[in-house]
């Protein structure tokens, strides 16, 4: 195997055994993006040289002895929304070219100690909102990468990295992996530090992270679920053992929900039979899978998800509206214009709504372990002028639940389709055990 394609536990291994240096690794990586990049697009920073100096400054420390962590030598991408002090952090948009942090996110600070090497900045939409980058589909380069991650998910798919970071505050996690054909996972609201993060809403921004494997994506999540006091929305908790968890079967048979969220219409009808034979499929396979509906009350979600969003867009890009409304794509400036019109009567009955949805989908878990839903209304849509609709991944983001994007399915046009598994506030640890589980069940391919 080409060393850019392994994994990262096994490139983490590998390092650790000698087998490789992490300079051997990442030459293979830049070499991989020198032959693709122009086609794809996924970096918005990368210093080559740079990157090199990292690998073998890792390769010393192994050679003297030094500690190493759990991912030590292994490149990452980090999303250009989140901070670094070495490297330019753009936004995805002019009006902060050229910007230069102070410091590290903490989640950059965590990669480091891990001892994972920041190889470069991935591209992102125009604030991480909804005008798209350069990035394209590594599957085929004429349709969307999905956003606002695109530039991380798409150097994944591509094997320019194992490991990439980025957020989600509705979609922008879930929706390009699905779109790109890799592992994704959201986990839940406040479990990884959003400080020295571009600040969209508050109430919604998670960040996640993308792999080509469900292992990886629990070594990376690990490595990151660490209490820092510098988020608000973060509280002290327990260590989540998400390999050692994931590794474990489960005691009983889980239990899935299938639900088709008031959404269902919008999804394509290629992708609804793939749904279909994948229930039908894992039904054969013994998999205890029933169809479901939400309560009606989660008819109005997408309105409530939009006033919280876009108020604190509203509020968050204040000062580029003011000062660089010229340099915003339109369907940005509506999106905040829309949100300085929200009253505060109106956002917060709509945070208040978000809870008493949480309370209906805790029902929902007392009596299935996960929910089985489509990450996206079906193929990346062929096009470089959207991102795709992120309609199903709305209603978990606003919840907080965690998510994981499986890319278990394919569109008649041969691009992935992703199958969304989530669980309740809290369970990620679980929800890895349960998506192990039912891969194995069902195979990989579909």
């Amino acid at each position: 195997m080409e060393a850019n394609l392994l994994g990262a536990l096994e490139a983490a291994e590998a390092i650790r055994e000698g087998q490789i240096s992490s300079e051997e690794l990442i030459r293979a990586c830049l070499s991989r993006i020198e032959e693709s990049e122009e086609s794809i697009g996924a970096w918005a920073f990368l210093d080559p040289e740079y990157a090199l100096e990292q690998a073998r400054n890792a390769d010393q420390i192994r050679s003297r002895g030094g500690s190493t962590g759990p991912l030590h030598g292994v490149p990452v991408g980090i999303k250009d929304i989140i901070d670094t002090a070495d490297m330019p952090t753009e936004y995805g948009t002019v009006i902060h070219s050229g910007n230069r942090p102070f410091k590290d996110a903490t989640l950059v600070a965590l990669l480091r100690e891990a001892g994972a090497l920041i190889l470069g900045k991935t591209v992102t939409t125009e604030l991480a909102v909804l005008s798209p980058g350069k990035t394209r589909n590594p599957h085929n380069p004429d349709y969307t990468p999905g956003g606002s991650s695109s530039g991380s998910a798409a150097a994944v798919a591509a094997g320019m990295i194992p490991l990439a970071v980025g957020t989600q505050t509705n979609g922008s996690v879930i929706r390009p992996a699905s779109f790109c054909g890799v592992f994704g996972f959201k986990p839940t609201f406040g479990k990884i530090s959003r400080f020295q993060v571009l600040k969209q809403s508050p109430a919604l921004d998670t960040i996640g992270v993308f792999a080509r494997s469900l292992e990886d994506l629990a070594l990376i999540g690990e490595v990151l679920i660490t209490y820092d006091q510098q988020d608000p929305a973060m509280k002290p908790s327990a260590r989540m053992p998400l390999l050692q968890t994931m590794a474990e079967d489960p005691p009983v048979d889980p239990d899935f929900a299938f639900i088709r969220t008031p959404a269902w219409n919008q999804v394509n009808e290629s992708a609804k039979d793939a749904f279909r034979e994948l229930i039908e499929h894992s039904r054969q396979r013994g998999v205890h899978l029933e169809i479901i509906e939400l309560p009606g009350a989660f008819d109005d979600v997408y309105e409530v998800h939009r006033q919280i969003m876009e108020a604190d867009l509203a509020k968050n890009f204040d000062k580029e509206y003011r000062d660089s409304k010229k340099q915003l794509s339109s369907v940005l400036c509506e999106l905040i214009e829309r949100g300085q019109k929200v009253l505060a009567t109106e956002y917060n009955t709509a945070l208040e709504r978000a809870a008493e949805y949480n309370e209906m989908l805790n029902e929902i878990f007392e009596e299935y372990d996960a929910i089985l839903t489509p990450s996206t209304t079906g193929e990346a849509p062929k096009s470089l002028e959207t991102t795709g609709s992120p309609v199903f991944c709305t209603i978990w983001t606003l919840c907080g639940v965690p998510a994981l994007n499986l890319p278990v399915l394919q569109g008649e046009n041969t691009m992935p389709i992703g199958v969304q598994l989530l669980s309740k506030k809290g369970d990620d640890a679980r929800l890895f055990r349960t998506a192990a589980h039912l891969m194995k069940t069902i195979g990989e391919e579909q």
